[in-house]
């Protein structure tokens, strides 16, 4: 049985703010974003945190937001991160940062303590999938410690056991648990280590940064 993946907040490396969304991906049997508040002059709100990069963030707010607003949002308790709506879509608001965020340092802290899923980091780069006797190339698109999704070149199984490889981390065994025309979805066997994720984004982060400084 396929299954169909459900909406958690997505963390991004890229130091640009998120654009507009893509509405053919957002219709989702589930939602389980992260909670988090924001505060307009004297109005303090939560919000729905649907995406987190470098250099900003994308809001389900209950409100309706003008572009153009300044506002402060806690992505931790007390830390608040000042920034500006760039755009409103729908329910949906893109807030472009003042200043950069550490987004692995967030990572390391959101991961601490009892969550209902294990956050979503956004990637760029290829993996290798073995399936059986065959290893398929695949774009991987978002990484947690659960599990990750891939782009292949060729379509997987949904159910086989596999084994995915990233460069700079162990070779990690898992099960197909959904596939699209286009992308798949990978449970791991057993959960990546914290320090070896953050680790390894932490080396992502900076070839991040070298692609966006020689663009």
């Amino acid at each position: 049985m396929e299954h169909q993946p459900v909406e958690t907040t997505l963390y991004s490396l890229a130091a640009t703010a998120p654009g507009r969304p893509d509405r053919r991906s957002s219709e989702r049997y589930l939602s389980l974003l992260r909670v988090g508040a924001i505060v307009i002059g004297d109005r303090r709100e939560l919000c729905l945190i649907r995406n987190i990069s470098v250099g900003g963030m994308m809001i389900r707010a209950y409100s309706k937001i003008a572009a153009g607003t300044r506002l402060s949002v806690e992505l931790k308790q007390g830390d608040p991160v000042a920034g500006v709506v760039q755009w409103v879509e729908g329910d949906l608001t893109g807030v472009a940062f003042d200043v950069p965020i550490d987004v692995v340092g967030l990572l390391a802290s959101t991961a601490e303590g009892p969550r209902p899923r294990l956050p979503r980091i956004e990637i760029t780069c290829t993996a290798r999938v073995r399936e059986g006797g065959d290893t398929v190339r695949a774009k991987a698109i978002n990484i947690s410690q659960g599990g990750i999704c891939l782009e292949p070149q060729n379509r997987l199984t949904p159910g086989a056991d596999v084994v995915v490889s990233l460069h700079g981390l162990a070779p990690a065994a898992g099960v197909v648990k959904w596939c699209t025309e286009s992308a798949c979805g990978i449970g791991f066997n057993r959960v990546l280590p914290l320090p070896q994720l953050v680790a390894w984004l932490q080396d992502q982060q900076q070839q991040e940064q070298r692609r966006a400084g020689a663009a």
